[in-house]
């Protein structure tokens, strides 16, 4: 119990910095009667309302959140929101609010919130939901994901040694045909080698590879040569468990539906730059094109349900793509 209070108490003072800037930033402006209005008060703290419109505002920042859950975490926000408004109140005591530097982060989280939201609401309104044919498409275009999906033991092997050595133990693996073979052929060599193990689904695999990996059979791998050795990702083991396509769907209509939406967003923010004028001033004239480059940056990313789904569709297996593979999953 002690454990789980202060962990409890952890989370509540990591609220702090961000909910400070928040505070500070709503102190800013806006009717705060006219809030406290419509709300019911959550806490008091030194005569200030917390109400319960601020719990469900984090509340609805907080996604996949089960409702048995809710009640709890509703509980832990009201008690970061108090640590919040103590520290609020020392801060306008030390006049931080007046600070130079201050009002120019609460400025800039002001610009960066209303254009976020403005981005969301057109992305809204401008992309249209994708319709039942393209949802059947995109099941029966990646069997590896759905109807044939598989839940695998993979073993990433990253393998020392000069090419000439590597390209041809690569030629004794892809003949091993089993998981133990590839491993004693592999110590055989006598390279160096070191080995992580995962044990994913199919969805939790890039989508460059998905198809690729899909396709082989246990104790088969992929391979990738490069300076000073190789890696290979092998089917250690794997078993069947795929999805039918009622219960594929929403994840297929979610996936399409953000993804059109940030392709969306991306044109969007183009076309507005298009139509402005925008004057490069200084250093900054010097290079404009380089500046222009970096403006997919203003809107945000889409956040795919399938997490496959973030990897660039590339055909080539590279370090990379075996980073992405199984990186955050060990």
């Amino acid at each position: 119990m002690h454990n789980k209070q202060r962990k409890f108490a952890v989370a509540r003072v990591a609220l702090v910095p961000a909910l400070v800037a928040a505070a500070l930033l709503a102190g800013c402006g806006g009717d705060k009667e006219g809030e406290k209005g419509a709300s019911q008060a959550a806490a008091k703290v030194n005569g200030e309302e917390l109400t319960v419109h601020q719990i469900n505002l984090m509340l609805e920042r907080q996604p996949g959140l089960r409702p048995e859950m809710a009640d709890a975490a509703g509980r832990q926000i009201l008690e970061g929101l108090i640590d919040q408004q103590l520290a609020v109140e020392k801060a306008v005591e030390d006049k931080l609010d007046r600070d130079p530097k201050i009002v120019q982060l609460l400025d800039a989280q002001r610009r960066a919130t209303l254009a976020q939201a403005y981005i969301q609401k057109a992305a809204a309104a401008g992309v249209p939901t994708p319709s039942a044919d393209e949802v059947r498409k995109y099941f029966d275009s990646k069997p590896a994901l759905f109807s044939e999906r598989r839940v695998y033991m993979l073993q990433e092997f990253t393998i020392a040694g000069e090419a000439e050595a590597t390209k041809a133990l690569q030629a004794k693996l892809e003949a091993a045909g089993s998981p133990q073979a590839f491993v004693e052929t592999l110590k055989d060599s006598g390279l160096k080698f070191v080995v992580n193990q995962v044990t994913q689904p199919a969805e939790n695999i890039p989508l460059n590879l998905v198809d690729r990996i899909g396709a082989l059979k246990d104790g088969q791998a992929l391979y990738q040569q490069g300076e000073g050795g190789m890696k290979a990702i092998l089917v250690a083991a794997s078993r069947s468990q795929p999805l039918t396509f009622e219960q594929a769907k929403p994840l297929i209509e979610r996936f399409l539906g953000e993804t059109r939406r940030n392709e969306w967003m991306q044109k969007h923010i183009k076309d507005m730059r298009a139509a402005a004028k925008i004057e490069y001033v200084g250093k900054f004239a010097e290079k404009p094109a380089a500046a222009a480059s970096g403006a997919s940056a203003a809107a945000p990313a889409a956040t795919s349900v399938i997490p496959a789904a973030s990897a660039a569709a590339s055909a080539g297996l590279d370090a990379d793509s075996l980073s992405k593979g199984l990186s955050g999953l060990k």
